[in-house]
């Protein structure tokens, strides 16, 4: 479960230079974000993006790069901000709500070009759709991967959550910890890599009807992100 963690601009502009041409096609990029409080009001630490079919994962260090996380170019000029606010260019997110405060908020990034898995998920339900699902139940009920794996998926968890959680002692503040530490790193790995299973498994059972309503729901979802009365926590994000 190897990634590269990204913490200078030169690494990042390597990353940007050779992404290759993602217009148009198949989603390539899978991403998640944490941060101390990931919103508008907390911060945003850790970019983590896996590369399809490669299955390389790569962490962008913004606790350390700042704004130059979103603004430093590759060769032709592309910059992560233009990769999150191309329309072209498919991201994979599972939930876009919190990760669109966190974007929007702190750094004026308005996502476009998004799917959101967890809209996948509950639409490609034949039961109840009355509530959404976290991440961590749709790989324990829906993925298909063998015992031992699903043991090393259980253990690298805990061992991020001992770390993180507040309800286990833990605080959020590790994400922003120099140097970080390699559970924090194994936590944030494993959770894109799971993505592109979970999606073949979601797409294969959605019609054109369904796509069409996630999209809708999906941008509603971050237009409601981006405005002032957005509260990311609570019982209401999980309807």
């Amino acid at each position: 479960m190897d990634s590269k963690f990204l913490d200078t601009t030169a690494k990042l502009e390597k990353f940007l230079s050779e992404l290759g041409n993602c217009d148009g096609q198949p989603p390539r990029l899978y991403v998640d974000l944490e941060g101390n409080n990931l919103s508008r009001n907390g911060t945003l630490s850790l970019v983590t993006i896996l590369l399809e079919p490669e299955g390389d994962v790569y962490l962008i260090d913004v606790t350390t790069l700042g704004r130059g996380a979103f603004t430093t170019a590759g060769i032709g000029g592309r910059t992560l901000q233009a990769v999150l606010e191309s329309k072209d260019i498919i991201k994979v997110f599972f939930d876009i709500r919190n990760d669109s405060d966190a974007l929007f908020g702190l750094y004026e990034i308005r996502v476009a070009g998004i799917e959101d898995l967890q809209l996948m998920e509950l639409a490609s339900r034949n039961f109840s759709k009355r509530l959404v699902n976290g991440l961590a139940k749709c790989i324990e009920r829906d993925s298909t991967i063998p015992f031992v794996e699903r043991r090393r998926w259980q253990l690298v968890k805990d061992n991020g959550k001992h770390l993180f959680d507040p309800q286990r002692d833990g605080s959020y503040a590790v994400f922003d910890q120099r140097p970080l530490q390699k559970d924090i790193k194994e936590y944030c790995t494993q959770d894109v890599t799971f993505m592109p299973h979970l999606r073949d498994i979601y797409r294969r059972k959605l019609c054109d009807a369904w796509w069409r309503k996630i999209d809708v729901e999906t941008n509603g979802r971050i237009q409601l992100s981006q405005s002032p009365s957005f509260r990311g926590k609570g019982q209401h994000m999980a309807q």
